[in-house]
């Protein structure tokens, strides 16, 4: 489910790396030197967090994309 989220990469001038940011899960955020890799991770991060919510019995959040 995680691959159906919002992501997007920006440019940290303050942590001088890009950072990596999930709209769906807006307390996550991945730091990296390179674009790609705060993009990968990032994406990691969520799927990570779906699953150990679904361990839990807890529902992810909805992908923005498909909110009414």
């Amino acid at each position: 489910m995680a691959c159906h989220y919002m992501y997007r990469v920006t440019w940290s001038a303050e942590d001088g790396e890009f950072v990596g940011l999930c709209t769906e899960f807006p307390s996550l955020s991945w730091l990296a030197p390179t674009h790609e890799e705060a993009s990968v991770g990032i994406r990691k991060l969520a799927a990570d967090c779906v699953a150990d919510m679904a361990a839990d019995g807890e529902k992810p959040p909805e992908p923005t994309a498909g909110r009414a």
